[in-house]
């Protein structure tokens, strides 16, 4: 399996939608805040800046996910318990996204959002759990990164 490209392709998709969502929020703190918006009384400058922090924060997190997925795909291993759980919660959170996405944009959103949910879950079970604590200790220089080789069949 191309384990490797599709780590990669997941980054580099997870990169253009930080920037694309940190891109969205700015123009709309833009418009709430030319518009004069305000929901239940809140002044239109906290809602202004609130989308705008809130897009950096989605986009914060969206780069640290691919950097995640980057290090994974050059270094061929599987990422730690930390980082395996963050990438979980991203292909959680671009499910529930999808879901959204559906009513509220359409169906091209949908099946972007299915796209990004497929490159992570593939990148998530193509390497396995991976390897943890001392086992990795007493591996032989010409193992596999995650494990060692498979043996070759035998003939009877």
């Amino acid at each position: 399996m191309a384990r490797r490209p599709v780590a990669l392709a997941a980054a580099v998709v997870l990169i253009l939608e930080a920037f694309g969502i940190v891109l969205l929020n700015w123009i709309l703190s833009i418009v709430v805040d030319r518009q004069q918006m305000s929901l239940a009384g809140l002044e239109p400058r906290a809602m202004s800046t609130g989308s705008w922090v809130g897009g950096g924060l989605f986009g914060l997190y969206l780069l640290f996910c691919a950097v995640v997925l980057l290090r994974t795909a050059l270094r061929d291993r599987a990422p730690g318990g930390f980082t395996r759980t963050v990438l979980i919660s991203c292909a959680v959170v671009h499910g529930l996204l999808g879901a959204f996405a559906v009513g509220l944009v359409g169906w091209v959103a949908f099946l972007a959002m299915m796209v990004v949910l497929g490159l992570l879950v593939l990148t998530l079970v193509a390497y396995g759990e991976g390897r943890t604590g001392d086992e990795g200790a007493d591996r032989t220089p010409n193992a596999a990164p995650n494990g060692p080789a498979p043996a070759a069949p035998t003939s009877a």
